[in-house]
């Protein structure tokens, strides 16, 4: 596993780090999601997509549905990548956003840290 970037967005008190690694196989991948749990204790959320070869996986981690987890793998997609995982953690600033500008957050964060590396 390698950590390829990192991107920070602040949007309305909320705060998004995105984290851009790539990853060899799902133990990775957990190793990873568990690492950035203990080092972000009071961050809300830890959405993620990942692909390795056929091996896919996106989650909103209590999120409303599909507002980060499917745009960031689409994400993946678009910029045709492998053996990838994106992970934003979202420190909550007590002002909810509403579904389209929350994922356009996570969306734009995301982007600023591949596109970073592109």
């Amino acid at each position: 596993m390698k950590l390829i970037n990192t991107n920070i967005l602040e949007i309305k008190k909320s705060k998004f780090i995105a984290y851009y690694y790539e990853v060899n196989n799902k133990e990775e991948v957990d190793d990873i999601l568990d690492n950035l749990k203990k080092e972000h204790k009071g961050a809300k959320h830890f959405p993620y997509a990942y692909k390795i070869d056929n091996l896919v996986k996106k989650s909103d981690d209590k999120e409303p549905s599909n507002t980060a987890g499917m745009p960031l793998y689409n994400l993946i997609n678009q910029h045709n990548l492998n053996n990838v995982l994106i992970v934003v953690v979202r420190y909550f600033g007590g002002v909810k956003l509403g579904a389209g500008p929350l994922m356009r957050s996570y969306l734009s964060c995301a982007n600023e840290c591949i596109k970073k590396v592109a």
